[in-house]
């Protein structure tokens, strides 16, 4: 079913004025006054409608392109392996069908709707994923509102009608506290990311589950920024407690990576003296020494599923959410039992 944009006829009932005057309001021509000129536009701003979308309409003519904004910096999309694989999925798909991907960053979520209005009424995009999902997310609602079609990468709750695509973090979480209680572990912290990101608070939640299922004592979770510095000074902070952990589980690769610089500056062996896992798997993890254990998945599949349902969903098909294939872990040089074979941490 085709999606309805917004229109001429759409602005000028929302500003109470003809289709003629808004006509003279957007090309800047003689035939309003100056305070219904400002409503016009400030009307189309807010649907999404500009002069270009007429011509667009007109040419009855699709973007052949997906938009996904980012909010982050440029400088840590660069360093963050999880989102170049899997916006190298997303382009995979795209191309074979002859797709574009439209990227952008931006500051905040109001920055982000507005570049969602703006793409969907001048009709530079046919459809957006969506990522970091929040609690109580504002984007949701909005691209409900407009009719963009959208998919969700991440959930699964908290993407209202939306189609998504997500993968069980939570059980992830689970079996590497598991793992690390099994050999011996008592005292493990997590490295968290940001709180408000829902995938982030689902990670906490079943940490601190797991930990309390075991009787583990100190279910310490510290957040950070996802980037290595403040993964570093997280990490400087857990290690210089008095109930110091002989192990801790990293949010991301880049942190878990910092985390390994901090200790061994601190004079710890790893995992001699302390015990790492990144959650995230990438060529990283294999590069430093001694090399991560790490939750790793197919990170450009994960991004090519996603694109293939939003295709779908623009070509007017019925997309149910998917579930993909839940983060393994993957062991290597960087776990080992604590210290002492009761478990019990270093003085």
């Amino acid at each position: 079913m085709a999606v309805k944009r917004p229109t001429i006829a759409d602005v000028a009932r929302r500003a109470g004025v003809s289709k003629g005057s808004v006509s003279y309001a957007l090309n800047g021509q003689p035939g309003v006054s100056e305070a219904t000129r400002r409503r016009i536009l400030a009307v189309a701003a807010e649907i999404g409608f500009s002069r270009s979308s007429a011509a667009r309409a007109l040419s009855g003519a699709t973007a052949n392109a997906v938009g996904l904004a980012l909010c982050r910096s440029a400088r840590t999309l660069g360093i963050e392996p999880f989102f170049m694989e899997l916006i190298s999925g997303v382009e995979a798909e795209l191309s074979a069908r002859s797709y574009a991907l439209t990227l952008q960053m931006v500051t905040d979520q109001d920055a982000e709707i507005a570049v969602h209005r703006r793409w969907w009424g001048e009709r530079r995009v046919d459809g957006v994923l969506v990522c970091d999902l929040r609690a109580d997310d504002r984007r949701v609602p909005v691209l409900e509102e407009l009719g963009l079609p959208a998919v969700v990468i991440g959930g699964p709750e908290g993407t209202g009608t939306l189609p998504n695509v997500w993968s069980d973090d939570a059980a992830a979480v689970m079996d590497t506290v598991n793992y690390l209680a099994a050999l011996g572990h008592r005292r493990i912290a997590r490295v968290g990311g940001l709180p408000d990101l829902l995938h982030a608070a689902v990670r906490g939640t079943a940490f601190t589950e797991a930990c309390r299922r075991l009787d583990l004592p100190a279910a310490v979770t510290v957040s950070s920024d996802y980037t290595g510095e403040e993964g570093a000074q997280a990490t400087r902070r857990l290690l210089s407690s008095s109930a110091r952990p002989t192990a801790i589980i990293y949010d991301n690769d880049v942190m878990a990576i910092a985390g390994l610089s901090v200790a061994q500056e601190m004079g710890l062996a790893v995992p001699v003296d302390l015990s790492i896992v990144a959650g995230d798997d990438s060529p990283l993890c294999r590069l430093v020494h001694p090399p991560l254990t790490a939750l790793g998945r197919d990170t450009p599949a994960y991004g090519g599923q996603a694109a293939r349902q939003l295709l779908a969903v623009i070509g007017g098909a019925a997309v149910d959410a998917v579930q993909a294939e839940s983060a393994q872990l993957t062991l290597r040089g960087s776990t080992a039992p604590p210290p002492r074979a009761t478990g019990t941490a270093p003085s």
